[in-house]
């Protein structure tokens, strides 16, 4: 199976319900994504950077563990690896608070060798930091060379909102750079200032042409140039929404790479791994999960 190769940010997060710690455990946006690949036996590799910290050490075990290679994990000297505390309100949804103490330090590696057959998986603030931007943007520009297939997860947090008019340039040439754009309505209302679906694929499609737009649990749209399906979210009871995007980004990568073109059939195999997360406490999917996907 071809490789796929993850480009994001990565943090210790430290789950809380009513104000109590539940669980701690190595997380990211594009991090859980890959994580739970390399659960499901897909050849993965993360670019990213972390601490020379126990929670640094703590997080490239817990690749390895995973199944996802740790060489391209760039380990900062004399630094302190990144926290996020998530605590679940009533409905079980998360609401975030960041801790940093290298945001600024460069990203300092050896970089992966992308082919056709590969799958780039890059989003969130890591791929539009502007002190990063020339590591990110070569790698990114060197994978759509190759032919690889590029996913882009937008993910854009409402605490960024001041930077918008620097990043702006870079979210788009990195929506230029994909195959797929994914974001939320959310994401796109704190971009753009837009609230309607049709409004947000008109401002998308001159750089991208098509675009996956979750809501919640709204029914998914996804857009091509042969227009929109939408597909209902079937309710489950949530234990927690950590990781619920991050891993229907994973199901659908997934279903592409067994070779599954149907776009129903893929938005499907993204859901189930996206309820599977939400079912627990837990950025990745399950054990379960992993052996009803290796018996099928």
């Amino acid at each position: 199976m071809p490789q796929v190769i993850g480009i994001g940010e990565t943090v210790l997060d430290i789950l809380f319900k009513n104000d109590q710690p539940q669980k701690a455990v190595p997380g990211g946006s594009t991090f859980n994504s890959i994580v739970s690949l390399g659960r499901a036996g897909v050849p993965c590799a993360m670019v990213t950077q972390t601490g020379s910290d126990h929670i640094g050490d703590v997080i490239c075990d817990f690749l390895r563990k995973n199944g996802v290679s740790d060489e391209f994990v760039c380990r900062h000297p004399n630094t302190k690896s990144h926290i996020t505390l998530a605590f679940l309100n009533e409905r079980n949804d998360a609401q975030y608070e960041f801790y940093k103490d290298h945001a600024t330090d460069l990203l300092d590696i050896t970089l992966p060798h992308i082919t056709a057959d590969d799958t780039v998986l890059f989003g969130s603030f890591f791929a539009i930091n502007p002190v990063i931007r020339s590591v990110t943007r070569q790698l990114l520009s060197e994978a759509h060379d190759a032919g690889a297939w590029l996913y882009y997860d937008v993910n854009f947090r409402k605490n960024h909102i001041a930077d918008i008019p620097d990043v702006l340039p870079y979210i788009e040439e990195n929506m230029r750079f994909s195959s797929i754009v994914k974001g939320s309505m959310e994401d796109f209302e704190y971009l753009f200032g837009l609230q309607n679906a049709d409004a947000i694929y008109e401002r998308i499609h001159p750089h991208c042409s098509m675009l996956i737009l979750t809501d919640g649990a709204s029914p998914v749209r996804v857009y091509t140039p042969n227009g929109c399906e939408t597909y209902p979210v079937a309710k489950i009871e949530t234990v927690s929404t950590v990781g619920a995007g991050d891993n229907f980004n994973a199901g659908y990568i997934y279903a592409k790479l067994r070779g599954i073109n149907d776009q129903a059939s893929r938005v499907a195999m993204a859901q189930r791994w996206s309820q599977d997360v939400c079912r627990q406490i837990g950025n990745n999917i399950s054990d379960r999960l992993v052996i009803e996907l290796k018996d099928e």
